[in-house]
């Protein structure tokens, strides 16, 4: 809470202090119309805040300066917590119309403090006596943080290229915020009402329920089927019907590209065009070479090198993978090329006849509330970690829990938020995010509080929340991301948890995924939610033996987004061409299906064309490499092993962004990392 009064603001909980269990926030109380004019009176109190700095007559020092400008907005991110993570969970019209009015504001409220020449004459003052002034890594990386924020903002430009860059920075916020409101409602409008069962057939009892309680919300007979991850990955993994799964293939394929209130062709435009005119003003040929600066990769030839390395190795598995699943589809029927709306289909019949194992086989092995248990436990044998609902923590949806995670002293490490399941407020995939950072206040450590959000199968009539095996390991992905969040010990807000590079920022979500296989971690909580039977050893071993399967196709898959993402990134004159043309060509080097005319995935890229990954998508396959070699560690030592936990906790969960991560993974690891580690892992060098 920022230190200025809230006097007469009393009756908005956002501009009060918080009176709950950790100062956790007051959902209970909080309504839409609290919002704008939380925001209009944080903004306010911020600019008081920038204001005293730049009249402080004392010598700009570290203290009077870095560190009040890093404190300064305490109250603005308050406000903006909850807004954005409900704008993503638990939407609503009215909060879509709330963020088109204040993503403009809000952007012409940082461009007016990154834009300050009186400030940053303060900053930049400090900044040239760096050398002189004795501060630790952490206070270093501070400084070096808060004099590039104004430089990569424009505060150096001439009057009129500062006036373009305020006008452009308004253009792609809005840009982006559009972009990722179509996709969701988009998605949310799409339904297929099925009234002849025999569509249905190969799909799950536990779908069929799904899709006939989606028809019975909407005061319909028989069944729906929308776009929901729950709900399209099972119905293209099992329907028997090939045009049914074609039909719904065409739909995800094309949403936001074929004209409508919903297209988002323009907004693509818009978006690669705007960032391409900011990196120019700021003396770059492209965006990617802004964005990579301050990236692990540093620049574009360095992401390249990675992929291409990659593709060479993948590429030659992926295409042997096709061609197995060719002849297997071919000896069971299917005389055609099989196409996109086959591969999942096909591959899932295959993968059950090669290693008798699919995802109903698994089912009922990972009853939610189970998965929670040894997924928390996890962290209770790594880091000593416990986690127990406390009821009285206000949460956003009744579907929502909120735990307090304790250390195992019993002292309090966070707050943990869970929210498991789809709504139609809610966008679709998973990930994690804080409500309040960590930092420290003095000699006083204020806590995070995390939350994590997934779209898991839904429990059935009569059957609790059965996850599959991918569930699974995407709990294990975003709980990594928390861990990150909640085990943070730094000093400054901006340094803490989550807040590093793009691309060392997955190495603890996608390391914990390497545990989802191991008999040590599932023999803890994978029992049958009838009989309470134990994952039996062969099963486990059925896992582990199908772990590579179609690794070349995955690979090349995440490869393609990568390069598609660069593809837009690197563009050096504005684009006005075929959006589907130019996704063709960028990732024509890794298809190995055949390509669907007229479907692009490019209009609901909202990794990065709404959300933080523009320039980054590399990001996943960089971190591989890093989780691969980091496990390997794990794994020669003990994956429960306390030394090796501890090592990587205190070098790398807790130190946030305090250093350059290349030097906080060679103190946990002693070297750098090499894609052997990952080539192994997946079966492509022995």
């Amino acid at each position: 809470m920022s230190a200025l009064s809230t006097a007469g603001f009393a009756g908005n909980p956002l501009l009060e202090k918080y009176r709950t269990p950790h100062g956790t926030i007051p959902f209970d109380n909080i309504k839409n119309e609290h919002y704008l004019p939380a925001f209009e009176e944080a903004m306010k109190q911020h600019l008081n805040e920038i204001s005293a700095i730049c009249n402080n007559k004392q010598t700009p020092d570290f203290e009077n300066t870095i560190v009040a400008l890093e404190k300064s907005g305490r109250l603005l991110a308050t406000v903006s917590s909850p807004f954005y993570n409900l704008l993503n969970a638990e939407t609503s019209d009215e909060l879509q119309d709330i963020a088109q009015q204040i993503s403009p504001l809000l952007t012409e409220h940082s461009n007016s403090i990154q834009l300050n020449e009186e400030l940053f004459a303060r900053v930049k003052t400090i900044y040239e006596q760096r050398d002189k002034l004795k501060l630790s890594a952490e206070q270093q990386t501070l400084l070096e943080n808060a004099y590039q924020g104004f430089v990569r903002n424009g505060v150096n430009l001439s009057e009129k290229d500062k006036e373009s860059y305020r006008e452009l920075s308004k253009k792609l916020s809005l840009a982006t915020l559009q972009f990722g409101q179509n996709s969701l409602k988009e998605t949310n409008r799409y339904e297929l009402h099925i009234t002849d069962k025999k569509l249905l057939s190969g799909l799950p009892d536990n779908i069929v329920e799904i899709l006939a309680d989606n028809a019975k919300k909407a005061g319909k007979k028989g069944w729906i089927i929308d776009l929901k991850t729950t709900t399209y990955v099972p119905v293209m993994k099992y329907a028997d019907n090939r045009d049914l799964r074609r039909e719904l293939y065409l739909a995800n394929s094309t949403k936001c590209m074929t004209g409508g209130e919903f297209d988002n062709l323009e907004n693509i435009k818009t978006i690669v065009n705007t960032r391409l005119e900011i990196a120019g003003l700021l003396g770059y040929k492209n965006y990617a070479d802004y964005v990579l600066i301050r990236r692990m990769a540093e620049n574009k030839e360095n992401v390249y090198d990675l992929l291409d390395k990659l593709r060479v190795a993948y590429h030659p598995a992926a295409k042997k993978e096709y061609d197995e699943l060719q002849t297997f589809a071919y000896e069971n029927g299917a005389y055609f090329v099989l196409q996109a709306w086959d591969w999942a289909y096909y591959s899932e019949k295959y993968r059950t006849k090669k290693f008798d194992l699919n995802d109903e086989i698994l089912r009922p092995y990972f009853e939610l509330e189970n998965v929670k248990k040894g997924v928390f436990g996890l962290a209770e044998k790594l880091y000593g970690l416990h986690f127990n609902i406390n009821k009285n923590i206000p949460v956003y949806h009744p579907e929502v829990s909120a735990y307090e995670v304790t250390d195992a002293k019993g002292k309090f490490v966070a707050v943990l938020y869970t929210d498991f399941h789809p709504r139609e407020g809610k966008r679709s995939g998973a990930w994690m995010n804080d409500f309040k950072e960590q930092w420290m206040d003095g000699k006083k450590d204020s806590r995070p509080h995390i939350t994590i959000v997934m779209n898991f199968t839904r429990p059935a009539k009569d059957k609790p929340a059965l996850l599959t095996y991918d569930e699974l390991t995407t709990f294990l992905h975003e709980f990594g991301h928390a861990l990150h969040g909640m085990l943070s010990k730094v000093t400054y807000a901006s340094l803490s948890g989550t807040s590093v590079y793009r691309d060392f920022v997955e190495l603890p979500s996608q390391l914990l995924e390497n545990w989802a296989p191991r008999k040590e971690f599932l023999d803890g909580f994978a029992k049958h939610y009838q009989t309470g039977e134990s994952i039996p050893e062969e099963l486990i071993q059925k896992i582990l033996d199908a772990e590579n399967f179609n690794a070349g196709y995955f690979c090349l898959r995440q490869l393609s987004f990568g390069y598609l993402d660069m593809a837009w990134h690197t563009i050096e004159k504005p684009f006005d061409g075929d959006v589907v043309a130019c996704e063709n060509q960028a990732m024509e080097i890794t298809n190995v299906i055949p390509v669907v005319d007229k479907t692009a995935m490019s209009p609901t890229f909202g990794h990065i064309f709404s959300g933080g990954y523009a320039a980054g998508y590399y990001s996943y396959k960089w971190s591989e490499v890093l989780d691969a070699d980091a496990f390997s560690v794990f794994d020669k030592n003990g994956i429960f092993d306390k030394k090796t936990a501890d090592s990587f906790r205190k070098n790398i969960l807790e130190r946030g962004g305090t250093e350059a991560p290349s030097v906080l993974y060679k103190r946990f690891r002693g070297q750098d990392a090499t894609i052997d580690a990952l080539l192994k892992r997946n079966g492509i060098v022995k």
